[in-house]
């Protein structure tokens, strides 16, 4: 299933901004919605994930700043991302899949079903 994010800008550093991120049709309970990022010349790194009974994980960069939640009635997972820096600044996409590794290879990009991400740009 591709996602579509949405909810990227620009944004000052120190502002927020949320993202939001709508499945076409139901999700299984056994899969982990999430979001990861690129920044240019960057490895597609994971963001934070949540199961369906609401477990999370967050990468160390995101701890304290980003919050993510997922509305299973609606298949929509969120991120609210408080506190941005410039070094936040990437495309964002939102995933599903039963395993959400902390880093997507090229070799690996193909596992998954990417939509076209959101582009977050943090100015310094």
């Amino acid at each position: 299933v591709q996602l579509q994010a949405s909810g990227g800008g620009l944004v000052q550093a120190g502002g927020s901004l949320r993202l939001s991120c709508a499945a076409p049709g139901d999700i299984d309970s056994a899969i982990i919605m999430g979001w990861y990022r690129q920044a240019p010349r960057n490895v597609r790194e994971l963001v934070a994930g949540i199961s369906s009974d609401g477990r999370t994980n967050y990468a160390e960069f995101a701890k304290g700043r980003f919050t993510i939640s997922r509305d299973n009635a609606k298949n929509t997972v969120y991120l609210q991302m408080n506190r941005l820096k410039p070094d936040d600044t990437a495309n964002y996409y939102c995933v599903a899949s039963k395993y959400l590794p902390p880093i997507v290879t090229p070799t690996t990009l193909d596992l998954f079903s990417w939509g076209q991400g959101t582009l977050v740009t943090v100015s310094s």
